[in-house]
């Protein structure tokens, strides 16, 4: 990045992430420059930075966490600019890719709304951009997630994907024909917010009865804290394991549970896989992907998870026994997975600032031919023999 530095002038160097990109992804990312670029992927709680390679290796990772919401937008942008400089110090960085969670613009520049950062309407591609001197790319976390795990990852090989991230709530993002499909105003993928209880549990988007009220990280938290709360016999195990804090009751401790064999915990995240079985059906309804890919922290249930999935599935898919079912197989680059996809999207706008900074550095070293030879006349010219 130190080239980028001395040649690079920041006005003319603003990321240009043109509409026409997302169409050309399928090809454009066999052909994008072999370069390292760096993915950052925001989260309610970190920031996670780390240098990628052409193969999804990741050379260097970094994290920090992420500044309090009440914070200004500048604060979480100074976060990012100093992770890249950072990186940059030790690797040659060609663009810069971000997995924000929240609302992203068609255009990949605007964060339209984050629910845990303090961005609405926030400008962040140009922001960036303009600090760094370098491309930046700006999409939903989700969406890169999926990038990764298509190119990388569970989804190598197929044409049309429908990733599911299980977290706090429900993210997803759908793959067809190797290009992100992110509808007319770049929100598309939102599935966690389908309803599917009419007046059912209040979510915090604003509705009654979305999907991620029933089968998510928040999900799985609540009906056990429920239980415990409750003193119910079969929370014994659980309420013993917090000494009573139900509040210190927490996805990772049931899933740990339910692998130590403790019938309640089983039973929860069978209910969940359930929830979850039931959208899936829902989904290849609507979309008829070859495969789900299922991603997020709860994922990590394995098969407690996905097993009832799977059954609640071929339950409830639409056609059931006349028609091919769908694979629901977990993801496999884990929570780097939204970071490595943003890096690699980034590469897809690195070959058009690549031959923007050459003609640049190019006309920089006329201009000290120019000058050289303007203070040494005589240099460089043939001397004359007699």
């Amino acid at each position: 990045m130190s080239t980028y530095r001395d040649f690079a002038h920041r006005g003319s160097a603003r990321a240009t992430v043109l509409r026409t990109v997302g169409t050309r992804e399928r090809r454009s990312h066999l052909t994008a420059p072999r370069v390292p670029t760096v993915g950052i992927d925001i989260g309610g709680t970190k920031v996670m930075a780390g240098v990628v390679d052409a193969d999804g290796v990741i050379l260097e990772k970094v994290r920090t966490e992420t500044p309090d919401k009440s914070k200004s937008p500048k604060v979480v942008e100074d976060v990012i600019c100093e992770l890249v400089l950072d990186l940059s110090d030790r690797h040659d960085v060609h663009a810069v890719g971000i997995g924000a969670a929240g609302w992203v613009d068609a255009d990949r520049s605007t964060v339209l709304f984050a629910p845990h950062l303090a961005w609405r309407n926030e400008p962040l591609r140009d922001a960036l951009s303009a600090r760094l001197a370098v491309p930046v790319l700006v999409d939903n976390d989700a969406n890169t997630a999926a990038w990764a795990e298509w190119r990388f990852g569970a989804g190598r090989g197929e044409d049309h994907l429908v990733m599911i991230t299980l977290g706090t709530g429900i993210g997803g993002a759908i793959l067809e024909g190797g290009q992100v499909k992110r509808g007319r105003y770049g929100v598309a993928g939102e599935f966690g917010h389908m309803q599917v209880v009419p007046a059912g549990h209040r979510c915090p988007c604003g509705n009654r009865g979305c999907w991620e009220q029933y089968s998510s990280g928040n999900a799985l938290v609540r009906e056990a804290r429920e239980l415990a709360a409750a003193d119910s016999p079969v929370a014994h195990v659980l309420i013993e394991r917090v000494g009573g804090a139900i509040g210190d009751i927490t996805g990772p401790l049931i899933t740990e549970l339910a692998r130590e064999g403790d019938a309640m915990c089983v039973e929860l995240l069978e209910d969940i896989g359930q929830w979850l079985g039931v959208g899936i059906a829902n989904l290849a309804a609507a979309l008829d992907p070859s495969c789900f890919v299922i991603g997020g922290g709860v994922s990590a249930a394995d098969d407690l998870l996905i097993g009832p999935a799977r059954d609640a599935f071929r339950r409830h898919l639409t056609g059931r026994g006349y028609r091919p079912e769908a694979r629901i197989v977990k993801a496999q680059l884990g929570p780097e997975a939204g970071m490595v996809g943003a890096a690699d999207l980034a590469r897809l706008v690195a070959r058009r600032f690549r031959r923007a900074n050459r003609r640049r550095v190019e006309r920089y070293e006329r201009y000290e031919r120019y000058a050289q030879a303007l203070r040494n006349p005589g240099a460089g010219r043939p001397s004359r023999e007699a």
